[in-house]
């Protein structure tokens, strides 16, 4: 009779246990969060290079030798200051050369002018006698011949002297050209000769210098995608870092939305221009940003967990064609649809008459018989 109490006992005791396991196994536990007002920025992150707004390359149209360097890296330079210098002295032995041309053609013209002054007051003087039959008409014609041809030599020698001029003035030039200087006030951020080095401008010009105008303004080149690009406006706020100051954020603002992409490896992408103002000077061309446009900011938005866009009570099945969210009620769970507005990786924007702050959305669920379902909505991707 004892053992027939024990066993009874044991099978009780089993049962309570499974009862137990099986009540906490169908028992759901909801985890929930109060919805609460609070501010949301939605943007677009991309990379770019830090570059100055307007970068002249400094070149030369004549081809020599570099004499004189006077400027190197980090020079500041001003309008006209000379950079380099090319030797000059086949350049000055043209000009010399050119000149003294230019003086024996000024001289021939000078004479060939004699020599049709002459010659035409000897056709007036042979032309006068012929009237009075002093003269035939031979010697009259003779006398017209020499002044035409020596109207003739005049305008050679005229033109001896224009061409001789214009080479001159050519030579003069290349001398001129000899010397570099800098087109803009800037900053030298580039040389790429050295004193000694033969430079050549037979068909291209070489680029000696290049010289940054106002560095306190700069800009930044970002590749942003095409799932994005449409997103992105000229005068957006952005916020960008670098990898110099990551301690620090900088501001700027979007400038230029270029039209041209770029394809590589499949992926098509559009350039946009962030500005930086560097009047600190901390800002380096060349340095990468990490670039985030701000797309759209909302401020005392109504906002919910991204999780909770994606419950769904696992004893539900229906579809909804509305984004919605469950609220723990005291009566129990309500489902509500709601408008989805800005959203960040976080939280999102819900516009809704029936949703009041501090309401307590469910975002998940412990316990059940089967793994929780997700809602057949999904929030924005951003």
């Amino acid at each position: 009779m004892k053992k027939r109490y024990i066993a009874i006992g044991v099978i009780s005791l089993i049962a309570i246990i499974f009862l137990i396991f099986i009540l906490k196994k169908t028992t759901v536990k909801y985890i929930t969060k109060p919805i609460k007002k609070d501010s949301i920025v939605q943007y677009v992150e991309a990379s770019g290079t830090i570059k100055p707004i307007n970068t002249i390359a400094v070149g030369t149209q004549v081809s020599g030798t570099v004499a004189k360097i006077y400027v190197d890296y980090n020079s500041i330079v001003k309008q006209g200051d000379l950079l380099a210098e090319l030797d000059p002295s086949l350049f000055q032995a043209n000009v010399d050369q050119s000149s003294a041309k230019l003086r024996n053609a000024k001289a021939a013209y000078s004479k060939a002018s004699s020599t049709l002054t002459y010659k035409k007051n000897n056709y007036q003087r042979y032309k006068h006698l012929y009237e009075k039959n002093y003269v035939s008409k031979d010697d009259v014609e003779l006398a017209l011949s020499n002044y035409l041809q020596a109207k003739a030599e005049v305008d050679a020698a005229k033109a001896e002297v224009s061409a001789a001029q214009a080479s001159l003035d050519n030579n003069m030039t290349n001398l001129r050209y000899s010397k570099i200087t800098s087109p803009v006030d800037g900053t030298v951020i580039s040389r790429a000769v050295d004193v000694g080095q033969t430079v050549a401008a037979s068909f291209n010009t070489p680029t000696l210098f290049e010289v940054a105008k106002d560095l306190t303004k700069m800009q930044i080149e970002t590749s942003v995608s095409e799932a994005d690009i449409g997103k992105i406006e000229v005068g957006q706020k952005a916020k960008y870092t670098l990898d110099g100051y990551q301690d620090r954020i900088f501001e700027g603002e979007v400038t230029q939305v270029r039209l041209a992409s770029t394809t590589t490896n499949n992926v098509v992408t559009y350039t946009v221009i962030v500005s930086v103002d560097n009047t600190e000077g901390l800002v380096i061309p060349g340095m990468t940003a990490n670039v985030s446009i701000i797309t759209d900011e909302v401020k005392d938005a109504l906002c919910v967990d991204n999780k909770a866009l994606k419950f769904t009570p696992e004893d539900n099945t229906q579809k909804y064609e509305q984004q919605g969210i469950w609220i723990q009620t005291k009566s129990g769970l309500k489902r509500y649809n709601v408008e989805l507005g800005v959203s960040d990786e976080n939280k999102t924007q819900i516009i809704s008459n029936e949703i009041k702050e501090g309401d307590k959305v469910v975002i998940s669920s412990i316990g059940g018989k089967s793994k929780k379902q997700s809602s057949s909505m999904r929030p924005p991707r951003m």
